[in-house]
């Protein structure tokens, strides 16, 4: 869900002006395709759940920094506020999951 949520911006920000490119194409991104990273690491590391949780705490930072690029990306009218609206949805709904396993830990660990 991460991966396409990230795939979708990319596609939607091509669209952004050329000025944009190196701070909120950049950005956002950057912060969308980071969830994806965060989940794998925390994944991979899931013999020590301390580690676990903490890369999935990074994705849950990572997730909201996304959240508030997308309003900006909307307030400036870059997204219309309908697709923004169904992002910042989507990305409540990842959020939930990562919380959901941080609360949850032995359910994901080894």
């Amino acid at each position: 869900m991460a991966f396409a949520a990230a795939m979708k911006i990319f596609e939607l920000s091509k669209s952004f002006p050329k000025e944009e490119k190196y701070s909120l194409t950049d950005q956002i991104r950057r912060a969308s395709r980071s969830v994806c990273s965060n989940i794998g690491e925390a994944f991979r590391k899931r013999r020590y759940p301390a580690a676990f949780v903490s890369k999935l705490s990074d994705a849950e930072g990572e997730a909201a920094e996304t959240q508030v690029w997308i309003e900006f990306a909307v307030k400036c009218e870059y997204l219309a506020k309908e697709i923004g609206d169904e992002l910042d949805k989507t990305y409540d709904h990842i959020l939930g999951k990562i919380v959901n396993m941080i609360n949850h830990p032995e359910d994901w660990t080894l």
